[in-house]
């Protein structure tokens, strides 16, 4: 414990002093990796996959608001979607119009919810993301989150179906629409995801905001097990197949990264609780006042030491310079007058 709170202070430290250099390269890294991992799943437009396109997107976006790299990233898919078939491209459009005039609307400053859920998809963490905004984030999170589960599951969809998305034979155009939102934009298993997330991150913001000791700690336990639940009982109801051994272990790993988050964020020394009662002229007040953790970084100064420098010689001592009087001066003038 005591080890991560010294690296969270010396974390603080260094981005307080390289946060000009460290944010732009961050920035750049998420674009590179976004657009790199649309290429490589849905790379459908030969010219689009080009790794030196992304690379100069990707620098443009480290100067940019996150913002503009969901713009980017939207239009990539957009462009591979036009290359595999008019229909894709038309169903993925109205979404992404749509999502954009929710998520603009509502939560703007969170727009790096609908790349880190998709990605987070990838790795196999999908859970932690419920959990993390709860924790940081409010309810209006759950927006972003449900817009990111919806583009993964859309494009995880095509990639599976790309056979049949782009096959111009014994199918018309209203067959491919009707085939993609009777299986896409209306998949059971999406809809569950997007209630099962947004119901978590309520559940952990409502409880992380409670007046009781360990109250993010408790929200945390509280979510992942919200989430598991209403996945595993969701999929029960639905005739979904139940992957319980992927929610579940899942679901833990996101609840350890989330302890992970909550140590680096909110730690808290519930000892040392103190309750404080004041009164003015309309009210009295009970305060509960909880002291944060706090981690004093130990400074190391280095003692340059050069073993090829000689020591300086002692110095010698002067002679100490008598002073005349002013009698042999006088005397020695009288001489010379003689």
């Amino acid at each position: 414990m005591k080890t991560l709170l010294e690296y969270r202070e010396k974390m603080k430290l260094f981005l307080g002093k390289y946060d000009i250099y460290i944010f732009p390269v961050l920035k750049f890294a998420l674009a590179l990796i976004t657009f790199l991992v649309i290429n490589a799943n849905i790379g459908f437009m030969d010219r689009l996959t080009n790794p030196g396109i992304a690379l100069v997107l990707a620098l443009m976006c480290s100067f940019l608001p996150v913002n503009i790299t969901v713009v980017f990233a939207a239009l990539l898919v957009l462009g591979h979607m036009y290359a595999l078939s008019m229909e894709a491209f038309a169903i993925t459009f109205v979404l992404f119009a749509l999502m954009f005039l929710l998520f603009f609307r509502t939560a703007p400053k969170y727009g790096y919810l609908l790349i880190v859920t998709p990605l987070a998809f990838g790795l196999r963490i999908p859970y932690l993301v419920p959990l993390a905004m709860g924790l940081v984030g409010t309810p209006v999170t759950a927006v972003p989150v449900a817009c990111g589960v919806i583009a993964y599951y859309l494009l995880h969809y095509v990639q599976l179906n790309t056979a049949i998305l782009g096959s111009t034979e014994n199918s018309t155009m209203t067959e491919k629409i009707t085939y993609l939102l009777d299986n896409a934009v209306n998949n059971k298993e999406m809809l569950l995801t997007v209630v099962a997330f947004s119901l978590t991150i309520i559940i952990v913001y409502v409880i992380r905001r409670m007046s009781v000791d360990y109250s993010w700690t408790i929200a945390v336990g509280v979510g992942a097990v919200t989430d598991i639940v209403v996945l595993l009982a969701g999929s029960l109801i639905l005739d979904l197949p139940p992957h319980i051994v992927a929610v579940l272990l899942g679901g833990l790993v996101s609840a350890a990264l989330a302890m992970l988050l909550q140590i680096s964020v909110f730690s808290l020394d519930y000892s040392r609780t103190e309750y404080v009662q004041f009164e003015d002229d309309e009210y009295y007040y009970y305060v509960k006042a909880v002291p944060k953790i706090t981690i004093a970084v130990p400074e190391k100064t280095v003692k340059k030491i050069s073993p090829h420098k000689r020591p300086a010689p002692p110095k010698k001592k002067e002679k100490p310079v008598r002073k005349q009087t002013g009698k042999p001066a006088a005397k020695q003038a009288g001489r010379q007058s003689r």
